[in-house]
């Protein structure tokens, strides 16, 4: 029964793994950043990931109070912000998060507050899904860890 639980959410994973990469969410980077778990560090992808929510988080609020500045015009800054951005999510893979962050960036290059607050709004969308996912994905795979480590005696 174990072993069939296990299975089951190792093909939860699969599956969820395989709908983020036919939605463009994930792409390639994702699975060579997996390819650096392994049982000496079980929760690196995880962790990894985390850093990057922290750090997204306050590039967002730093975007965000730029834009809602009526006096902004320091374009070059909010460039500074989107690079970064567009670097820490190629890093794990976040594919439709950076192509937003690109499309923003070219917004911002031109001068075009409007482009950018869609651009803005179009980040947040795309961030809050990638971070629902990728939650959703590592509870899944915390429960199937759980469960390997569940060993039941030998029934004699």
């Amino acid at each position: 029964m174990l072993g069939l639980g296990m299975e089951r959410l190792r093909a939860d994973i699969n599956r969820l793994l395989a709908l983020l990469f036919h939605q463009g969410v994930l792409d390639e980077q994702y699975l060579q950043l997996q390819q650096l778990q392994d049982e000496s560090s079980p929760n690196f992808v995880s962790e990894v990931v985390n850093i990057y929510f922290q750090e997204s988080e306050k590039l967002l609020r730093n975007l965000r109070s730029l834009l809602m500045d009526r006096e902004f015009s320091d374009y070059k800054k909010m460039g500074v912000h989107l690079n970064q951005f567009i670097g820490s999510s190629s890093s794990i893979g976040a594919k439709r998060v950076r192509n937003v962050c690109v499309a923003f960036r070219v917004a911002s290059e031109q001068n075009n507050r409007l482009g950018c607050l869609r651009a803005l709004e179009l980040l947040e969308h795309e961030y809050c899904y990638l971070k629902n996912k990728l939650h959703e994905l590592f509870q899944i795979e915390q429960q199937r860890l759980l469960a390997a480590a569940v060993r039941y005696p030998a029934q004699h």
